[in-house]
């Protein structure tokens, strides 16, 4: 995952922002203490999504109390007594990060390849541990990977296709979100739709990089005059089927935070992503 599931701030009340940071620090925090220093370099906003979701799907309250922060003693911030929910999120976060960690490492060279090389003992160390507890996720996203070489490796320029691994993979863990049949169908659906954005707008992002460096882009084969238009028909479709999606949802708690996300933060990191690719 890429960190493109983002809230809108400026369109948050401050309980709710304070809300949204207090499960931020909370993954960080079980990141740490379950997987190690290292770990926590890893988070990111999908991620918070996926803990907010799974937060919201489960019944009682949570509670926060203000504690010092691991990277800012001298910062208090809101930390979840009960971090539960957090456990299978943050494990997800731990394989991902691990997979993604080895294909930078395929795609690099010279100092950055090395800054990864690094990395790897103390990220397949996180994972061993994440793996352990969580076999299924670690298959999820083994076959992702595995699936998403293999479309690149053929030079697949149908984004249809080469979206559909990332797609898959978030469907099946949010899919781990609740244990109702009925809401297990509509999570499938919210993760796929939200995948397929993750993976078009990271692609669109990556694509003058990916130009400069060879590397596989599925845009590659578009011509560039057509690629912003084009990259907003699909994101828009998938911000409209995610929307559908989470309104079958049955939420407990945090609705407009994460209606927030939904409804306007999907749409604002699209806008602000393509915009900034405008201006190079």
């Amino acid at each position: 995952m890429f960190g493109y599931i983002r809230i809108s701030k400026g369109e948050l009340k401050v309980k709710e922002y304070e809300l949204y940071r207090g499960v931020y620090c909370s993954l960080c925090k079980v990141l740490g203490k379950n997987y190690g220093l290292v770990s926590r370099f890893t988070l990111n906003y999908d991620f918070t999504f996926l803990c907010l979701l799974n937060m919201s799907l489960k019944d009682g309250c949570d509670k926060f109390t203000k504690k010092g922060c691991t990277f800012n003693p001298l910062k208090k911030c809101q930390f979840c007594d009960n971090t539960e929910a957090l456990e299978m999120p943050s494990a997800a976060a731990m394989i991902m990060s691990y997979y993604k960690l080895l294909d930078n490492i395929e795609d690099e060279k010279g100092i950055k390849k090395f800054g990864y090389l690094i990395l790897k003992p103390f990220l397949k160390s996180a994972n061993k541990k994440a793996k352990k507890k969580y076999p299924y996720i670690e298959e999820i996203v083994a076959q992702y990977i595995s699936k998403q070489a293999e479309l690149e490796k053929s030079d697949c320029k149908e984004i249809d296709r080469v979206a559909d691994p990332t797609a898959i993979a978030l469907s099946k863990l949010l899919m781990l979100c609740s244990e109702d049949s009925t809401q297990k169908r509509v999570l499938e659906r919210l993760g796929y739709c939200l995948g397929r954005y993750v993976y078009i707008l990271d692609a669109f992002c990556d694509l003058e990089e990916d130009i400069k460096k060879g590397r596989y882009n599925v845009l590659k084969s578009k011509p560039k005059t057509e690629v912003c238009e084009y990259i907003k028909s699909q994101i828009y479709f998938c911000i409209n089927e995610s929307t559908k999606a989470f309104e079958l949802l049955d939420i407990k708690k945090y609705k407009s935070v994460l209606g927030n996300i939904i409804y306007l933060g999907l749409e604002d990191t699209a806008i602000k992503e393509l915009e900034n690719e405008r201006s190079l």
